[in-house]
């Protein structure tokens, strides 16, 4: 069964100095202000559209690869993830690092790096992202 998640914009004012806020209504967790300072420079408090993808894609990346490990018999314990998404005004995005912090008894470092190259590879926002530099860091505790 496919579902549908809604998250809302409102701007006012030019693009340098207007502001505005997202919504994220499908969860009615909250609503977030944004300005085009807190995406280019420092975020003083405000989100960015590259904020909101990097919470995205962390998750996303979390939960596949902890799919990914408890299909293999050995659910992990924890994974934390972290996702940096490099944003450059007149570019675009130019790349996404994700640092993955893994504990999962029962595998090896290079097991556990393997379904992490396979998550990066395989959870739906990284799919959607083709096109984009994502590099992973990957940290493992037995």
């Amino acid at each position: 069964m496919a579902t549908t998640r809604i998250a809302k914009a409102h701007w006012e004012g030019s693009l340098l100095k207007g502001a505005g806020q997202v919504a994220l209504e499908s969860s009615g967790v909250g609503k977030y202000d944004v300005t085009w300072a807190s995406r280019a420079n420092e975020a003083n408090g405000k989100t960015s559209p590259e904020e909101l993808l990097g919470a995205a894609h962390a998750t996303c990346f979390s939960m596949s690869l902890s799919h990914a490990l408890a299909e293999a018999g050995n659910p992990p314990e924890s994974i934390d993830t972290t996702a940096n998404v490099t944003f450059q005004p007149g570019e675009g995005i130019t790349g996404i690092k994700l640092e993955v912090n893994g504990k999962v008894p029962g595998i090896t470092a290079e097991e556990f790096a393997e379904a992490a190259e396979g998550a990066k590879k395989n959870c739906p926002v990284s799919q959607a992202l083709t096109g984009t530099t994502i590099t992973l860091d990957v940290n493992f505790t037995a």
